[in-house]
């Protein structure tokens, strides 16, 4: 994927335009392409070529179920509106085949959207599941290409992992292992999983690091990183992003995206603090694509920036605002990027994901479509 458009990092006019608001504030970026009801927002603005359009907002129940005919006419007469199960404190999400999962620390479970299916449903506190197999503080989540689901609870400190619908699998890691865990990442076949330690700002060294494991037994393989601001040091590391022979760890105390191989060998990073583009200020979480491209969360900015697999800056997308609006962010926690290139946008203070999608997908192309009900 190559954004030849003016905001792009080859362009010397994108970093003049990057002082304005803190360097980060997007609404450079975006555009409508249309007025009136069909209006669109689209990035970057005209007359730029557009990259992505902003899709959807979900941010309960009512916006995926489908609505049975029945329940259509009790709510015109009666002028009730339909009831949703919205997000309580939402933090990370993952997507598979169109069915959306929502991390929610405040209700203890993860939270299904199922678009494709028209459906809601919660994922950890079943009735069918065990005290031991279900969750208390759901932080980091992911998905494999199967739909395995693995959740990193930050309280009982281990990796829950479930099938698609919900049913307990395994678990795995523990108080011996773990200190204060942030994120997972499992690899599209489920054989690895990287599993963030954040440590904390008083921890010693022997956290502030990655924990790699056998994605079907749990074994822990090896281990990468220590405190510090050296190359391959974390501080206060946040979550892995796995590309295609490359993991980008965001290293938020250092301000800066960390590249190695899959083996743990440090590579190279990039970014830094500061106020223009392509600098970080509370980096929190990012995901991959299917070209190998960087999607990095700030949740200081308000957005999330776009780079190469060689960390160059691409483009970026969202605003910071007080008040909720597509594209508009106050405290942006998660990311991911699905099969069809759609970006998934978690905010905890607005209990939202925001949607957008890639403009060379069309409207009704993907997974993210609604099926519609097979007649009798």
């Amino acid at each position: 994927m190559t954004y030849n458009t003016r905001f792009s990092w080859r362009n010397p006019l994108a970093w003049l335009l990057g002082f304005v608001l803190l360097g980060l504030a997007a609404c450079a970026q975006v555009g409508d392409e249309e007025t009136g009801p069909t209006r669109k927002l689209v990035y970057p603005g005209p007359p730029d070529e557009p990259r992505f359009y902003f899709e959807r907002t979900i941010r309960g129940s009512a916006d995926v179920e489908t609505v049975q005919e029945d329940s259509k006419l009790k709510q015109l007469l009666t002028g009730e509106g339909a009831v949703s199960f919205g997000m309580r404190k939402p933090y990370a999400v993952a997507v598979h085949r169109g069915r959306i999962f929502v991390s929610d620390t405040f209700s203890r479970v993860v939270k299904v959207y199922d678009v494709a299916e028209g459906r809601h449903f919660t994922i950890g506190d079943s009735e069918k599941l065990s005290d031991k197999e279900r969750l208390v503080k759901p932080i980091g989540i992911s998905v494999d290409e199967a739909g395995t689901l693995f959740v990193a609870d930050a309280t009982q400190k281990l990796i829950m992992v479930y099938d698609r619908d919900g049913n307990f699998l395994r678990k795995f890691g523990g108080a011996d292992l773990f200190s204060r865990l942030t994120s997972v990442s499992v690899d599209k076949k489920g054989e690895r999983v990287y599993v963030v330690d954040i440590g904390g700002a008083q921890s010693k060294g022997e956290f502030h690091r990655v924990l790699v494991f056998n994605g079907k037994t749990g074994e822990n393989l090896f281990n990468f990183g220590a405190r510090g601001s050296g190359p391959g040091e974390f501080n206060l590391p946040r979550a892995v992003a796995i590309g295609k022979d490359k993991l980008f760890v965001v290293d938020g105390g250092n301000f800066r995206i960390q590249v190695f191989g899959l083996d743990g060998k440090f590579l190279k990073s990039f970014g830094e603090v500061g106020k223009q583009i392509g600098n970080f200020a509370r980096p929190k979480e990012a995901a991959t694509d299917n070209d190998g491209n960087v999607y990095v969360i700030d949740a200081a900015y308000g957005n999330f920036q776009i780079f190469n697999p060689e960390g160059q800056l691409l483009m970026f997308i969202g605003e910071r605002s007080e008040e909720p609006g597509p594209g508009r962010f106050n405290l942006p926690s998660g990311i991911t990027v699905d099969e069809d290139g759609r970006i998934y946008v978690v905010d905890q203070m607005f209990k939202k994901v925001d949607i957008f999608r890639p403009a060379k997908l069309g409207e009704n192309e993907g997974f993210l479509v609604k099926k519609e009900p097979q007649k009798k």
